[in-house]
């Protein structure tokens, strides 16, 4: 049988490939714009035909039916990533939630510690050889199709062709549902003042030749436009976005000064607009890989001047970071910040950057605080942290003792709050 006869023989209206799931399976669902809307619309509609159906994923990014309180017996979501969608009932406790380090997500899956019964994704069009482009997102869900018994994928013309550890042949598919919607598209987060001299303190610290992890939100995003007149960066990151785009756009992206895989970015999703998922399709300069490849602080150390810039919500005067829950509430997930970190530690002249407006509420909270709120997941530790930027300056940690470190924070708080902090720092040895 040849590849389009078994894609014809595969084709199922969505209804009917959702009834393909098992009770009691366990649904993994890819990255952000990854996600199968018309499958899980499918699933949302028959949901309370299944019984402890469970369905992960990181990021998602729409309010499927299947998000409710009512029906968690016949489906759940347990989150690798907290999103917009799931916030609310993984706070009230109806949405579970895995702790894991993104880049040792493929390993727990093929070691049988995270489950995969079946893989729900979007994928391209299938090319003459009978492969489907899951570029979207290879993320995890490369490892979890070793373990699926089941497949099922939503194909839609508007998803790219892109190259990369990304692709799957029709032989292995047990479903196909097409649809023809425009993809999701994110776009640039607002920039403001704070963001934007945060984001100067950044840029100038960042040399041409350096190669770049981008994190997705303002700060970074400010921080892309004060490169733009940078020459020959490299990209290797988890998130290809538009702020990403705009670089390769205005040249100063040419991957040539990369000691590995020069000439070419890698990243592990994609989430941005219309532009930049033509961007992607069939371009030999761009290549998604599973989040192992990416993310791996082994491999990703391996890259000479690798700078990565993320953001955390909160960070106490010894430098631990809280950036996935505000106290006890899961408010994200790890993500790859702490690979990154410490993947641009073991770079040779690498350097990590995690960025924070000073203050939270106009100005009426500190985001540096003497300790972090009381059942704060910590997401990237003391040992970890380099480079902390706030709109007041930088403070590099990385080889001070608590004291110094606690004097260098303080330093790039807001002034408001230096005389509290001081005070604070006192009562705790710090001072």
């Amino acid at each position: 049988m040849t590849a389009q006869d078994q894609y014809a023989a595969k084709r199922r209206e969505a209804g009917e490939a959702v009834g393909l799931i098992e009770d009691g399976s366990h649904v993994v669902v890819p990255t952000g714009v990854g996600e199968p809307p018309t499958i899980l619309e499918a699933l949302s509609e028959r949901r309370t035909e299944f019984r402890g159906v469970t369905v992960s994923q990181i990021l998602p990014l729409r309010p499927y039916g299947y998000l409710d309180p009512e029906t968690v017996e016949h489906v759940r979501h347990c989150a690798y990533f907290v999103g917009g969608p799931t916030r609310a009932g993984a706070q009230a406790g109806w949405v579970d939630f895995y702790p894991s380090y993104f880049s040792e997500m493929p390993a727990l899956f093929r070691e049988g510690l995270l489950p995969a019964d079946v893989v729900v994704a979007m994928a391209s069009p299938m090319d003459a050889h009978g492969y489907f482009s899951l570029g979207l997102a290879p993320d995890y869900t490369m490892a979890a199709l070793e373990k699926a018994r089941t497949v099922i994928l939503e194909v839609n013309p508007n998803v790219p062709y892109a190259f990369g550890h990304c692709h799957i042949h029709i032989e292995r598919v047990d479903a196909i549902v097409e649809d023809e919607r425009p993809l999701l598209e994110v776009g640039l987060p607002e920039i403001g003042p704070v963001q934007k001299a945060i984001a100067g303190h950044v840029a100038d610290l960042i040399p041409n030749g350096a190669t770049l992890q981008i994190g997705y939100g303002g700060i970074p995003d400010a921080v892309v436009m004060q490169l733009l007149e940078k020459r020959d960066l490299g990209i290797h990151t988890e998130m290809i976005g538009d702020g990403i785009l705009s670089l390769v756009e205005a040249g100063a992206v040419t991957n040539l000064e990369k000691n590995v895989d020069r000439g070419r970015m890698l990243a592990t999703f994609a989430l941005g607009s219309r532009r930049l998922y033509d961007f992607m399709d069939r371009n030999p300069a761009l290549e998604m890989h599973p989040v192992d490849v990416t993310n791996d602080p082994c491999r990703a150390g391996l890259v000479d001047r690798l700078h990565s810039i993320n953001g955390t919500m909160q960070i106490d005067l010894i430098g631990q970071c809280g950036s996935e829950s505000l106290g006890t509430k899961p408010y994200s997930g790890t993500g790859g910040q702490s690979d990154f970190v410490r993947a641009s530690n073991r770079s040779r002249d690498g350097k990590a950057f995690i960025v924070l407006p000073s203050t939270a509420k106009g100005d009426t909270i500190t985001r540096i605080v003497p300790t972090l709120t009381p059942g704060t997941h910590v997401s990237t530790s003391k040992n970890d942290i380099d480079y902390v930027v706030t709109e007041f300056g930088v403070a590099r940690l990385r080889g001070k003792s608590a004291h110094a470190r606690a004097k260098a924070l303080i330093g790039i708080a807001h002034p408001d709050f230096r005389d509290q902090l001081t005070e604070e720092a006192g009562k705790l040895r710090l001072l």
